[in-house]
């Protein structure tokens, strides 16, 4: 196998899709919470309180649009990041800072070439997935490039 197609593809768990939407529900009750518990004047706890709802509906939007325009991810070796859309295009992307890899799950925030944010929470095991263990192994390969 050639270097230069050596690539993990996944696929999104719709399990880990709810639970990120529903841990974004539940930080967007508890933010707003803690604006109607400030010790401020009420017109101050009110303004907090819709610029708080406006950013945290906002993200959690973006977030389902992500969801809803990534249906499978491919990571190259070389870093390089494709997103199967919904209409079984693959559309170019790049990493994000903020990615994370670990051994059973991943955090991959990715910029699609058209502006669009994607952030998916990924699980897998490297002794049953060959995928998982090219992640792995891509993932290493690009931490150690400069």
């Amino acid at each position: 196998m050639s270097s230069n197609s050596y690539s993990a593809t996944l696929t999104p768990d719709p399990w880990l899709r709810i639970f990120v939407l529903g841990t974004g529900c539940l930080l967007q009750a508890a933010g707003i919470a803690i604006v109607l518990t400030l010790p401020l004047p009420t017109v101050f706890r009110a303004l907090g309180l819709l610029l708080w709802v406006a950013l945290s509906a906002a993200e959690l939007r973006r977030s389902e649009r992500g969801f809803d325009c990534c249906s499978c991810i491919r990571l190259r070796c070389d870093g390089s990041v494709e997103v199967r859309g919904g209409d079984d295009e693959w559309l170019p992307g790049s990493l994000s800072t903020g990615s994370l890899v670990l051994a059973n799950h991943a955090w991959l925030r990715i910029r699609l070439d058209d502006g669009r944010q994607i952030d998916e929470l990924l699980r897998g095991d490297a002794r049953r997935s060959h995928d998982w263990r090219r992640l792995q192994v891509i993932w290493r390969h690009i931490g150690a490039a400069p």
